[in-house]
């Protein structure tokens, strides 16, 4: 998934956020890339399950091969805020915190990391909710944001179940992968394996 300016169309949108999720960033690419890319690939034996771009959101949801986005057990959702810049990581989880709790009783939040990443502001915590009433089943989810310069980004790895410790290792090192990318700055430059 991509994002560059305020003056993208839904064509170039598309060709960018396909091309972000190849990680097909070679010039000889069908699409070139211009402006802020977040790097985040579909992850192996996954498959996009659902794509939209309203206002100034893009989503994609990705589930394992065999699931769907109306019954899964395990998902990752990818969304970019178009234009919005002037919201910080933390302020947004307190957003996300605030409605998680409530709708779910006996929420527990956690911290992961937070800091700067190539320039970028970056936060990574874990919600877990021990009893979803829609499900009824926990769930827990892990979410990246990344205040970008032109836009605001947002990767969660979302589990109806206690994922293992392996697990948890596994989707941990997914997340820390997820970056920012900048065609027009030379210290952030884009097609550089992370």
């Amino acid at each position: 998934m991509t994002t560059a300016f305020k003056d993208l169309n839904m064509r170039r949108v598309a060709c960018l956020a396909l091309t972000a999720f190849a990680l097909t960033l070679a010039s000889s690419s069908a699409c070139a890339l211009e402006g802020e890319v977040l790097l985040v690939a579909v992850p192996k034996g996954y498959k996009i399950g659902f794509e939209k771009k309203a206002g100034n959101q893009i989503m994609t949801e990705m589930v394992p091969q065999g699931e769907t986005v109306k019954s899964w057990t395990e998902m990752v959702t990818v969304q970019i805020f178009l234009n919005m810049r002037g919201v910080t990581p933390a302020q947004y989880r307190d957003r996300i915190q605030h409605m998680w709790s409530q709708a779910c009783d006996g929420s527990e939040f956690t911290a992961v990391k937070e800091g700067e990443d190539g320039g970028y502001a970056t936060l990574t915590w874990l919600s877990k909710c021990p009893y979803n009433n829609a499900t009824g089943k926990p769930e827990l989810t892990w979410m990246k944001a990344i205040q970008g310069r032109d836009s605001f980004y947002l990767v969660q790895k979302a589990y109806k179940f206690e994922p293992t410790a392996e697990q948890m290792k596994e989707w941990g090192a997914y997340l820390d992968g997820v970056g920012v990318c900048d065609t027009r700055r030379p210290e952030r430059p884009c097609g550089v394996a992370r």
